[in-house]
């Protein structure tokens, strides 16, 4: 008994490996679309969530004699090439995850990409998009980045002709809720909220200039001083203001986000129907550089210091 559970599992380990690479355990020898009549697939986008990665599809592995290192993580992640598509061929049968394919889901698969990984993927022939879970190893072919299920290809509009040339953009959701789209800025789940953070009407240190410059009066609590970092001769306090935003939720999101990841206080003070996202007050130098030159690295490029009112 002991041997057969040994030899099963040795099995599944076998059958766990990329649709991509091991062609003689499907029954057909091409695939193709489907070509029995089905349901129109509803081809919604995948829901990115936090999921953490599984270990043992980390390890290298060898396909065709080629050595492949998995990332570590996503985060981060940015990458334009040849998109291919697989469908019937391997429907049902095992992914790299341990999951079953299905042609019908909104799934792909990508030769170094953390298992499990959420990415947008962009069609850069008609720019549409999709979300897609990638679940898979491959393609194992050097001109192509990624595989897609049949229906996130017919979502793409390639799936008739084969390739398309896309971009990939990883979305990043950690343990903290705080979601990253490529390298774009991070912004907690709640804000995200099932769109991309450059279709939020997110406002940063930069257009909050550009208001100013319109409204004198806020020229002021707007302006970024003439140095980022400003010599303190006390310990007067000081803020990091990092974006401004119009819509009162999404600043309170945001502000409650950045205070927990930072483990500083936030405030979002109302200026002309504009809420300022300041992150303090601090009154430690070294400190207030620290998180400036970290927040500028995360995604923040236009924060800036204002000393706090005595």
């Amino acid at each position: 008994m002991q041997r057969f559970t040994s030899v099963f599992l040795w099995v599944l380990l076998m059958a766990g490996l990329s649709a991509c690479q091991a062609p003689s355990r499907y029954t057909r020898a091409v695939d193709s679309a489907p070509d029995y009549d089905y349901d129109e697939p509803e081809m919604l986008d995948a829901e990115p969530r936090y999921e953490p990665y599984r270990e043992q599809n980390s390890l290298p592995y060898e396909v065709f004699g080629k050595r492949y290192q998995p990332l570590t993580t996503g985060k981060g992640y940015v990458q334009t090439g040849q998109a291919s598509w697989y469908g019937q061929k391997f429907h049902g049968h095992l992914t790299s995850n341990g999951e079953v394919y299905d042609m019908f889901g909104m799934t792909a698969a990508h030769k170094t990409l953390p298992l499990p990984s959420y990415v947008r993927v962009t069609n850069l022939e008609n720019q549409q998009t999709a979300i897609v879970r990638v679940n898979d190893r491959g393609p194992f072919h050097s001109d192509r980045i990624i595989d897609l299920s049949y229906a996130a290809a017919k979502k793409l509009g390639y799936h008739d002709v084969g390739t398309t040339r896309v971009k990939l953009e990883v979305i990043h959701v950690d343990k903290h809720d705080m979601v990253t789209v490529g390298n774009e800025p991070p912004v907690p789940y709640s804000l995200y909220a099932g769109q991309l953070p450059d279709e939020a009407d997110l406002h940063t240190a930069s257009e909050a200039a550009d208001d100013a410059a319109q409204n004198p009066d806020l020229a002021e609590a707007s302006t970024p001083a003439e140095s980022d970092t400003p010599v303190l001769t006390s310990l007067k306090g000081y803020y990091i203001q990092v974006a401004a935003l119009s819509d009162a939720e999404r600043a309170k999101q945001l502000s409650d986000g950045l205070s927990s990841l930072y483990q500083v206080p936030a405030e979002m003070p109302l200026i002309d129907d504009i809420y300022r996202l300041r992150l303090g007050p601090l009154t430690d130098r070294f400190q207030l550089k620290m998180l400036l030159d970290e927040l500028k690295q995360n995604g923040y490029p236009g924060a800036y210091t204002i000393e706090a009112a005595l």
